[in-house]
Parts: C-alpha cells; structure tokens; sequence
C-alpha cells in the first residue's frame, strides 16, 4: 500500500512538473532573460531552412514557433511613408535647413509614434504587411557633394558634421529611450561614397581617397553608430573596386572591429544580385550567398540569402555555424522591438489610431516647415501688410501641386495644404486670390494668369522642379537623366513665364521655389521682389509659406548646401574627391553660400566668453556671445561656429564645428553657449593611416553663413 501511495506521488508530481514546464515560456519569450540567452535559446529551436527563410526582408510566419510573418522593408524619411495616412513632414533636406536639431528630434518622435499606432492596428488584424512594419529604412545620411545628384533632397546636405547632428537626433528620436524596448528601429543608409550617378549605381565604382573616405564619407556613419543607431544599410556601388555589401574593408575592418557595431547590416534593395549583373565580381549566386553572410549581412533586401543559403551550404562554402551568426543580428533587433513578448509589455502598445496625423503632429509639420524655408531674396516687399493688397494672384505649375509638397519617400494625408491654398486661407474672406496654373514644365509658348495678374495687387508664383524630375532612379519618371539633374537650371518654361509677368506689369511679385537642392537663382532675380526657397515643404507647405508672407513668424531657414553659380565650377559628377566641392573645399564664387538665409529682424553678436588662446589635445574650446535682436519683430536666429585651419596640404579651407537656433525677441539679447572638443578637429594623416590632431595656429569664426564672419578669434593646439 505504501509503494502504491509513493508511486501515485510520483505520477503527480510528474505531471505537475510538466504542467508548470509548459506554463513556463520559452527563454527565448522571457523578458528578465538576456539578449545573449533569448538569441541563443531561438537560434536552437529554429530548423536550418527556418533560419534561412528569417535572412530575407519578407520573412514568412513560422507556425510552430507562434512567430508571426514580418517584413523588414519601412521606410520613414520624414513621416512614414508608404503606407497611406500619416504626417508628411518637410523632405529631409527642408529639415536639415532648419539647422535645428532639437526640434528634428520631435519630428522623429512623432513619426515613431505613429508607426507604432498603425502597426498596432494592423497587427491586431493579423496584418503584417510590407511599409507597415517598425523597422525604418532611415535617415539618408550620405553626402550631397553634387547637386547633381537627384536623391540628394533625402540627406541633410553637403556637411559631415550638420549631417551627423541631425542624423543622430533623428535615429535616436525613432528608437525612443526606453532601456528595455526600441520604439522604432532606425537604419543610417546608404554605407558608403554613395551620390550618385543614379543611372549607373549598380554597377558604379566610387573611386576615393582614403582621407576624404574618412572625414568625409564615413563621419557621419561613424557618430550614428556611436549614438546607437540599430541598423545600416550597405550601399548599391563598389569602394575602390570593393562592393559595398561584400567587400571585408567597409563591414568587418571597419564597421565591426574598428567601430564595434554590433547591430544588423541590410543590403540595398537587390543590391546583392547587382555584384553578379553589374559589377561582375562574382560568378555565382550560391558563392555570392556565402561572400555576403562572411562579410557580415544580417538581412538581405531581396531573395538570394532565401534562395541560395542552402546551396552554398550543400557545397560547402559556408556552414550552419556562419547562418547562425549571420541570424543573430537580426533576432537582436526583433528582441529589442519586443517581437517575442507579450504586447502588454511594450510602453508603446497602447498608441492607436489617435496617434497617427493628430492635431499635435500636423502642427509641428507646419512648425518644421516654417523653419525649412530659406529667403534668398527680399526687397522689402516682405512681409505682407495684409490691409496693403486686396486682390492677390497665386501661380505657377507648383502653386496646386501636390507632387512639389510632398517630395519623395512619403506617406498620405487628406491635408495636404498646396501654396494656394494655404494662401487663400491666410489672405482670409474679404481679399480677393485668384489661382492659375500658368505654365506647365515644357511648353514654353502658353502661359495662363498673366491678365489676372494684372489686374491683382500682388502675385505669388510658385516654380521649380518636383520629385518626378529629381529623385531616385525608376522613381524620378519625368527625369531626363535617370533620376539626375544634368543642370542647374529651372525649368525653361517657368523662367520665360516670369519674365512675361514681370513684362506684364510693376506690382510686387513673390517666388516661391521647389526644389531638393541648387538651382540657378540668378536666372529668376530679375523678375522677382522676394525669393523664397521652399524645397519640398510636407503637407503643411501652404499654411507655412503663408506664415512666413504675411509675417506671422520671420523665416530661418539656412541653405545646408553651397549654391554654385554653375556646374561647369565643379569637378566630373563621377569624381569623388572633394577637392573643389562644397564649401569645405570650393575656392570660386557662389550664388549662395553654405549657412545663408534672410531674416525680417536683424541680429548682432558680442563676444561674452572668448575661447583661450592655447589649447591641449584633451580639452573642450568653451565660449560663448550675446546675441541681440536689433530688429523690428521677433526671430529665430542660427548662430554658426566654424573652425579655420592650419595651412596643411589636404586640410579644409573651413569646417561647421557648431551651431544653434535660437528664439530672440525683439530688442531682446540672449547668451548662446558653444563648445568644441578638441579632439575633434582631428584629420586623417595619410602616413600614419590613423587619426591625427595637427598642432598649430586655429581660427574660431562665429557667423551668419560659411562666408560671412560676425566675430574671429585665433587659437593654438600644442
């Protein structure tokens, strides 16, 4: 009897061990388990065609695992794109010139918010679609060396350093800060010397010195990983005869042993199948499989990881060992973004369609888009007395067009407010605006509006290009060079147009310009009272510009990239050395410079703490200047802090080094303080191959603009 009562014990706590084992989560779903652990514990339950399938960007739902279907590909360059209702906010170049990095930061929080809202929803449906995911493709933080370059509208300009301050406040205001969870993954893309040409980038060979290499194309990558950026995304185009995406220089030497990043490496979009079909570096796509998991890939936009993995395996040129590593990246970034635990968890679980294009987001749309818009030029005519004009003429091919708002990238709104519309409102019910197309992009005999215009006080115009003239390749539809812009020129028709209204009559005329990036100004100064850049402002482009035209706020906007006067001042578009690019390196005369842009006030500088006159390798140059508004009405202004070298073959002529905006009302003075790390005015020396801190003479230069100093102060690195 007893043994029987010992042996029924037995069966019970059997089966009560078991209960409490299969009521016990995987490790690999505990949230108090390592990352090491949970990766590790997956890693061993996945089968070897599982992990395989997990090596692609749409990765298929693995059932027994109760691991949903997800696909890597989002994109989120400003507002989420792709996917239809959401904030669209200034193209990134629009929001680079606001030189405003704190409120680039609440952009990108905004935009993670609502990314997480819709795929809340949409998983609560059981919808995991592509666009729809919480992994940004984002930001484009390569550098606009060329105005050529169609995509460069997607970058934050020519300068490494504004490009790695504006980069890093929006990385880190997509992944959030909580210690546990990422709010959103961000990507810095496209790694690396990649600008361009379009047409040719999937079999170009950017040939690149090591220096510029370094402070040029890879500073901004650097900081972003040092920020922890979650993601990069490898570039379409070889280094030095080198593919991006295989090459062991970029990835491993640099990115992982130099850099310690230990996040997940993407490919381009088929940028792997274009080391077979355009740079012809490898034979086949079973060796190219095993080339991309040794150079380190975590993820593949595209199918050959998926397809051919197992046949490289099979033929011995990688092994289970290697897909295991190559996996782990990716199941690191699915951890963090809380794929695997229960969504109550998560601080973002409760973001719902009340946080997707709410009243807070579109008026920080229209903030930041104030803030994009750079004047060029103004006669006094800005800004509006409304009570002055009561009839007032809004024209020009971009003046209703939807395309010149939201650029490229972009998700949908049903708000999106045109330049005519935004004026209309402004103007109010008791001022007569009329609209007219004008004149289309090629037809250069017939223009519209031109009587209406004079019979009206005042005509706004809005010309330019628009995203299906510039952008990427495929995309730019309208583009006659791939995407590329062959000129600096505005379209021939919109020129002709305004010297027709000018011919028409002597009342005020306002442009407004669209565009991603330089463009021939001096052909349209003529014809026009006031010049406004407005690049392509989002969805709350109209209520903005008019903002800024009946003076609600005074623009400060600065131009992140130099204005040549012609593309015949700059080296072959497929040369990559700086040499004579951007305002770092370019000797000749500008239409515009680097930092430039109007105000309605006026600003005046005062040293309040001047910089020593010696510094050590260790220290931080500390100053600080009383900034006054001599003006009218209140500001913003962008105080621009530059370092001059020492006359060093290969140094820069002038480098940004720091900046801030600043709100100063009027009369007002306000202290801005600066600070440089010494150690930052490091330069690659070439013999030593390694980074290297110049002794000699400095030159601190505190400004409106690349070219125009307020305030100097020479200093010395021992």
């Amino acid at each position: 009897m007893l043994l029987q009562k010992k042996s029924l014990l037995s069966v019970c706590i059997f089966f009560l061990y078991n209960m409490l084992l299969a009521q016990t989560p995987a490790i690999y779903r505990q949230t108090t388990a390592s990352t090491d652990a949970r990766v590790n514990d997956l890693l061993g339950k996945l089968t070897l065609p599982e992990k395989i399938a997990m090596l692609g960007n749409n990765s298929p739902a693995i059932e027994r695992l109760k691991i949903p279907a997800y696909n890597w590909w989002n994109e989120g360059l400003h507002g989420v794109a792709r996917a239809g209702e959401a904030t669209i906010f200034p193209q990134a170049i629009g929001m680079a010139a606001s030189f405003n990095d704190v409120l680039l930061k609440e952009v990108a929080s905004a935009v993670s918010t609502e990314a997480r809202a819709k795929y809340n929803l949409a998983a609560s449906m059981n919808r995991h679609l592509w666009y729809m995911g919480l992994s940004f493709w984002s930001p484009n933080i390569n550098i606009f060396r060329d105005p050529r370059w169609g995509r460069g509208q997607e970058t934050y300009g020519e300068d490494p350093f504004l490009t790695s301050q504006m980069g890093t406040a929006y990385v880190t205001g997509l992944q959030g800060n909580n210690k546990l969870y990422l709010k959103t993954s961000a990507c810095a893309k496209h790694l690396a010397v990649h600008s361009g040409p379009e047409a040719g980038r999937h079999g170009f060979n950017a040939i690149v010195s090591e220096k510029d290499l370094r402070e040029t194309y890879l500073f901004s990558f650097k900081k972003l990983v040092d920020a922890g950026v979650e993601s990069v995304m490898c570039a379409y185009n070889r280094i030095n005869n080198e593919p991006c995406c295989t090459g062991p220089n970029l990835l491993q030497h640099i990115l992982r042993n130099e850099w310690g990043f230990k996040g997940q490496i993407v490919t381009d979009c088929g940028a792997l199948d274009d080391i077979i079909t355009g740079h012809k570096m490898i034979n086949s796509r079973e060796e190219l499989a095993a080339a991309a998991i040794k150079a380190g890939i975590n993820l593949e936009c595209g199918g050959v990881l998926q397809t051919e993995v197992m046949n490289a395996i099979n033929k011995g040129l990688i092994g289970e060992a290697d897909v295991n590593k190559a996996l782990t990246g990716t199941l690191r970034t699915q951890i963090k973004l809380g794929f695997f635990d229960d969504n109550k968890l998560s601080p973002y679980s409760r973001f719902g369609a009340d946080s997707v294009h709410n009243n807070f987001h579109v008026a920080l749309a229209r903030k930041m888009a104030q803030q994009s818009m750079v004047l060029l030029k103004n006669n006094g005519v800005l800004p509006l007395q409304k009570n002055k004009y009561s009839s007032i003429m809004v024209t020009g091919a971009n003046s209703a067009s939807i395309e010149a708002m939201v650029g490229n990238y972009h998700g949908l709104s049903g708000d999106i407010v045109t330049i005519a519309e935004g004026i209309a409102k402004a103007a109010g019910p008791a001022t007569a605006v009329q609209y007219d197309q004008g004149s289309d992009y090629t037809d250069t005999v017939h223009f519209g509006g031109i009587w209406a215009a004079q019979n009206s006080d005042l005509t706004i115009a809005v010309v330019g290009l628009t995203p299906l003239l510039e952008g990427e390749e495929g995309d730019a539809f309208l583009s006659a060079s791939g995407g590329d812009r062959a000129t600096l020129s505005l379209p021939r028709s919109h020129i002709l147009f305004l010297k027709k209204l000018r011919a028409a009559h002597n009342k005020p005329i306002i442009v407004v310009v669209n565009a991603g990036s330089n463009v021939d100004i001096a052909a349209i100064e003529p014809y026009a009272d006031a010049i406004i850049l407005a690049w392509y402002p989002g969805e709350q482009g109209g209520n903005a510009l008019a903002d800024i035209v009946f003076g609600k706020i005074s623009p400060s906007g600065r131009l992140p990239v130099s204005f040549y006067s012609s593309l015949n001042d700059l080296p072959d578009y497929t040369n990559y050395s700086m040499q004579g690019r951007t305002y770092r390196y370019f000797k000749g005369a500008l239409q515009y410079p680097f930092g430039f842009g109007l105000s309605y006030t006026s600003f005046a500088y005062t040293w309040n703490k001047q910089p020593q006159t010696t510094y050590a390798p260790n220290e931080t140059i500390e100053f600080s200047v009383a900034v006054e508004n001599t003006g009218l009405m209140d500001g913003d202004e962008v105080v621009q802090a530059y370092i001059e070298y020492p006359e060093i073959n290969g140094m820069p002529l002038k480098e940004l080094k720091a900046f801030k905006k600043v709100t100063i009302k009027k009369s007002g003075k306000l202290n801005v303080a600066l600070s440089i790390p010494v150690s930052e005015l490091k330069k690659w020396d070439t013999v030593g191959n390694a980074w290297k801190l110049y002794p000699g003479n400095y030159t601190l230069c505190l400004g409106k603009n690349a070219n125009d100093y307020l305030l100097k102060k020479k200093f010395t690195i021992n």
